[in-house]
């Protein structure tokens, strides 16, 4: 059995092995618009979606366990915490690990026949991992699958029933749903905005607590782990904090690890969200290094068919534009933008190549803010940035 999502979905797909006590893997591949890829080149944050993929275990129609993509013992890890298991095994004791379809499992298994963990706690950590895979499928609309008939993974500690968890879970995606656009993505990473407002409004517990988890470097998935609750609890729990700008929440590769605490932490120090959309990946490098050290977050779309849709993620206080790219003309982007309420008033300057009147004429009438001739030096960039910026924080109070 194969396929593609638009045409039969996840529910249907894990309906279908349970109706037929089907013994075997589903493998489901994936295009992540909240996932980044590694950062090209030096301090460039080229964002792009990502594949991702997942694989289910099946015994008789059930669920044995869950893997997400290239199998890694990290989630192991973050559930250990939890459990405060200090022990782990050596390099050398995973490099002897049996050879099978999930190593992941494999080392839980070593872990549990060492009697470094007892049976509940694997069974309760196998438990998250399914609830958090299925998680992540069920909320999937495009992508394809396969699913393969064969010897099941063993040995099984547990197996799960499909329909109560789709019933729980596809429920929990639909709650999901409704904390966007303030909560996007389990991957993201809380950030404390506002400490001087959160120790005027809330317990000191409770801001102690989020000054610990609210680290810049722990996503929301990592904490419902740590945490040993869903991540739809995790995310309920601090979406009013979210709601007053008191917890900023940020995705790993738009900014570079050792920028957190200058870029988010201190809100005076942040100065902006831009977008740049160029088919060419050495103009956002570019973008990136000058405006990057200035305070601002740029992050660089590749692919203008693909930005149209990301720039309602992330949400720029100024978008730049290129006007010839392959795929869609800049052109056609400011004018799509512009259409959306969403963007009606943000800054859209156009780059171009050409210094010509009918490039201006034509920017104009499709409702660009302004143009930028390339190339462009960096006093230019930074001139035209601080001048649109400066303009909207000042009309919003900031």
């Amino acid at each position: 059995m194969q396929g593609n999502l638009s045409e039969i979905d996840i529910c249907s797909i894990l309906q279908l092995i349970a109706l037929g006590q089907r013994t075997g893997q589903l493998w489901v591949e994936a295009h992540s618009s909240h996932h980044n890829n590694k950062l090209s080149g030096e301090g460039a944050n080229i964002y792009r979606p990502k594949q991702q993929s997942w694989f289910v275990f099946f015994l008789n129609g059930q669920i044995i366990y869950c893997r997400e993509g290239e199998s890694n013992l990290s989630r192991i890890n973050d559930y250990l915490r939890h459990y405060r298991v200090e022990m782990r095994l050596t390099d050398k004791q995973i490099a002897s690990l049996p050879s099978t379809d999930s190593p992941e499992y494999a080392y839980l298994w070593a872990l549990l026949e060492r009697n470094i963990i007892n049976p509940k706690i694997a069974g309760s950590i196998i438990h998250g991992l399914v609830h958090e895979t299925l998680f992540d499928l069920l909320s999937l609309h495009q992508g394809n699958f396969i699913f393969h008939q064969g010897a099941a993974l063993a040995p099984q500690l547990n197996t799960f029933e499909i329909a109560p968890f789709v019933t729980k879970i596809t429920k929990q995606v639909q709650e999901w749903k409704e904390l966007y656009p303030h909560i996007q993505s389990p991957e993201q990473l809380p950030v404390l905005s506002d400490k001087v407002q959160l120790q005027s409004s809330l317990p000191e517990a409770t801001v102690e607590k989020l000054q610990h988890w609210a680290d810049g470097k722990t996503s929301l998935r990592q904490l419902a782990r740590y945490l040993n609750r869903d991540i739809l609890t995790v995310a309920k729990a601090i979406y009013p904090y979210v709601q007053q700008s008191w917890l900023q929440l940020v995705y790993s590769a738009t900014t570079k690890p050792d920028t957190h605490n200058d870029n988010w932490e201190l809100k005076g120090k942040y100065r902006g969200r831009i977008v740049c959309i160029d088919d060419a990946i050495a103009i956002g490098e570019t973008i990136n290094s000058i405006l990057q050290p200035q305070g601002y977050e740029a992050i660089a779309l590749t692919n203008p068919l693909e930005a149209l849709s990301l720039v309602f993620q992330l949400k720029p206080d100024l978008i730049l534009c290129d006007i010839a790219m392959l795929e869609l003309e800049g052109y056609e982007v400011c004018a799509m933008l512009r259409h959306s309420t969403a963007f009606r008033l943000t800054p859209i300057i156009m780059l171009t190549g050409k210094d010509g009147f009918i490039d201006r004429v034509k920017a104009s009438m499709v409702g660009a803010t302004d143009y930028l001739t390339k190339p462009f030096t960096d006093t230019e960039l930074l001139m035209i940035v601080e001048k649109y910026l400066k303009i909207e924080f000042y009309e919003n109070g900031d």
